[in-house]
Parts: structure tokens; sequence; C-alpha cells
């Protein structure tokens, strides 16, 4: 029964058994109703942050590709973590040469970034501003720039005259694998930066081998259907169906099998 809009009179009618004796009862209550509003709410409604995540990339603009890329990483590592009422997005958006992501905790922003090094490598540099004082102690924002390298695992780059594969990335930089031979090593981001890519990794093709003796395979070449003839890679054993291409200065190159992967410890 509603007695108004905030009250209404519950009835509630109870029937059963006791040692075979039927009972029956009837018991009253009242139901208020209360507006509220949830704290995570209250933070939203008032534009309460605590720290902004500004993604970018080293030397150029992110490509949609990449921002979209590194924003599903966010979801991702948000059903990943323990839920918490001060993990949640006040604002995002893209601005001048990436995006930005401002967030209701600063535990967050940092968890967030640590997933994208060990994800995708790269930088990142933490600021504090100070924005007001509470209970005699500053009260702070952070903004953390994350930068993406300006390559992805896969692209293959020329170094020193050869060409080499990105395998991994590491803390301080990039595990580079050579195309012609079984050899691997380090280059800093500030060394990454001063190479070029000579393929991307987006652009490297698998091809059916058409035929093969102990030195080179014959495939259909997609962007004429001719068929060509490249040489195999150090790491065939002779029992793969198909092989990894690379366009490398108007040639076709077969790739080895290198496995990238997150940060290397």
């Amino acid at each position: 029964e509603e007695i108004d809009e905030r009250n209404t009179r519950l009835s509630v009618q109870v029937t059963g058994y006791i040692d075979d004796i039927e009972f029956e009862d009837i018991h009253t209550s009242i139901a208020r109703i209360s507006n509220s509003v949830c704290p995570t709410c209250t933070r939203k409604a008032g534009n309460y942050f605590e720290a902004t995540v500004q993604l970018r990339s080293s030397g150029r603009k992110l490509t949609e590709d990449e921002l979209t890329s590194l924003r599903t990483t966010f979801d991702t590592y948000i059903e990943s973590i323990d839920p918490d009422p001060m993990f949640f997005i006040n604002n995002e958006g893209n601005v001048t040469g990436g995006y930005d992501m401002v967030l209701g905790s600063k535990a967050l922003a940092r968890g967030w970034t640590k997933h994208l090094l060990r994800r995708f490598g790269g930088t990142s540099k933490e600021t504090n501003s100070v924005v007001g004082r509470k209970d005699g102690e500053d009260v702070t924002r952070l903004t953390i720039s994350y930068r993406k390298p300006a390559f992805n695992l896969g692209d293959v780059i020329r170094k020193q005259g050869r060409y080499w594969q990105i395998h991994a990335w590491q803390k301080d930089g990039a595990l580079i694998s050579s195309i012609d031979r079984q050899e691997r090593t380090g280059l800093t981001w500030r060394d990454l930066e001063k190479t070029i890519v000579v393929s991307q990794a987006s652009e490297h093709l698998e091809v059916e081998i058409l035929k093969r003796d102990s030195s080179a395979v014959d495939f259909m070449d997609p962007n004429d259907w001719k068929v060509r003839t490249v040489s195999l890679p150090y790491d065939d054993d002779g029992s793969q169906g198909s092989l990894h291409i690379a366009l490398i200065a108007d040639e076709w190159v077969a790739l080895p099998r290198t496995a990238g992967g997150d940060v290397s410890e």
C-alpha cells in the first residue's frame, strides 16, 4: 500500500505447518525510499580526478590503430585487477599528438602505465603538481607521459648495413635479432630512435611454398601473381609449408621465425 512518494506499507502473510498444525500470521512494515549518490558518482559529478595518463609516440604521431590498441589495454587491465571505487575514468579523448586519459586514482594510472611498458615497451615520465592543501598536507595530481616506441615487434630495421628484426622489448630498449644469421643484441631507446624501419610487421606476408631446394623456395607474389624465388631463412628445417616474407628495398626477403614478446627482464 503506497502511503506517499517515499513510503510504502508492506504486508507479509506467512502460512505453514508446525507438527501438522496449520498456522497463519501477518506482519507489516514500512519501506522507505531515500535518494543517495554513490561516492564514485559524487566524485565524477564533481569532476574529481587524481591522475592523467598521456599516450604519445616517440618522434611521430600515433596512428588510429595504435591508439585503439593502447586504449583497449586499459579495459583489459582493469578487468584483471581487483575492483576499487576510485578506479574510474573522469574524461578521455584525442589531443594534439596523442590521447589523454583522466583517471580517478594515481594507483590505477601507475598500474596501467606499467602494463603498457610491459606490453609495448617505451618510456614513461611522472610529474606531480600541487592543487591545494588538506589537513595540513599538499594535495597533488599526477601526470604520466607514456611514449610508445615508433616501432612494433616484428618490424625490420637497418643497423650498420645489416637488417635486424625487433624481437622483444627490454626495460632500457629493444632486443633485436639478425635476419641473416642467429645473432641477437640490444638497443637502447636512444639508439633505436636513430634507426629506420625498412619494413613494418603489419606489411609482412605469409605465403605458401610452391617448390623448394636446399637453399631457396618458389612462391607466388601476391602483388602480381608471378612466381618468385627467395633464399631460405637461416632457421629453416625443411618442414615448413609456408614462409614469412617481407619486401625490403623492392626485394622479397624470407624472415626467420623469431617469436617476439613482452618486456624481457
